[in-house]
């Protein structure tokens, strides 16, 4: 039992980030956008990163352009091993 509560305690503090969704045209997965600030090591001058990461979304309410809290997990497809936790903002209609 103790091995079985070591491994839940590593699991019991998933990741999330916060990003904007650029994709919903997937059936209960959203493709999610995540930029981070990085400091070149040489000319120190700060860059933007991002990154794209597929999302589960069981009710398909997001869409492009909201801003996400997506939440880590364990691997739900190939490349899906995030899930949608919270909608932060929701996009204006243009």
């Amino acid at each position: 039992m103790d091995e079985v509560a070591q491994q839940q305690a590593a699991h019991s503090n998933p990741r999330t980030v916060a990003g904007v969704v650029v994709s919903d045209s997937m059936a209960k997965t959203i493709t999610v956008k995540v930029e981070r600030r990085v400091k070149h090591p040489v000319y120190g001058k700060f860059m933007r990163k991002s990154s794209k990461l597929h999302a589960h979304d069981e009710g398909n309410e997001c869409r492009v352009g909201d801003t996400v809290t997506v939440v880590e997990c364990r691997p739900l497809s190939k490349t899906k091993t995030w899930k949608l936790q919270s909608i932060d903002e929701r996009a204006t209609g243009v």
